[in-house]
């Protein structure tokens, strides 16, 4: 008799405990899988820049591989990497400067001239090809070099 009026004393508490607790965990579960989510949401838009990066950086040395410097025209390479990535680079002239002569002085050079370029490259990686999603990276790189050559009003 003395154990049954234990039990009715209770009146439930162990079960609202209970209920709490299992809210507290659900919403620690729900906060986590947010942040797990977005999370990877960071994770692959950075392996897309990184992809548009390293697309630029290949579309800059296949520029310059090409190995044509022309004061006259551009050149400009369009290479698809990918079905997700792809690169346009050009090399653009800039401006000639007279090279000092030998004795390194700054009069007139001995007929040796310093012609600047410009190297671009424009990278792009894209999600879903063919359409515009937040995922989509770019990347633009440029490389500025000259080339000595002799005096003349082309290379």
């Amino acid at each position: 008799m003395k154990m049954m009026k234990m039990h009715n004393k209770q009146q439930g508490a162990a079960l609202v405990v209970g209920l709490i607790l299992l809210v507290v965990i659900t919403v620690l579960a729900i906060s986590g899988m947010n942040t797990a989510t977005t999370e990877l949401a960071m994770a692959r838009n950075d392996q897309n820049y990184e992809n548009a990066f390293q697309a630029a950086e290949t579309g800059l040395a296949e520029v310059l591989g090409q190995g044509a410097f022309n004061t006259l025209a551009g050149a400009t390479v369009t290479q698809t990497i990918s079905n997700y990535d792809s690169v346009t680079s050009q090399i653009q002239y800039e401006d000639s400067t007279i090279v000092p002569d030998k004795a390194f002085t700054l009069g007139a050079g001995s007929g040796i001239a310093a012609y600047h370029f410009l190297a671009i490259a424009q990278a792009e990686s894209r999600r879903a090809p063919g359409s515009t999603t937040d995922r989509d990276s770019t990347a633009t790189h440029t490389q500025a070099f000259y080339v000595v050559g002799p005096s003349s009003p082309t290379l």
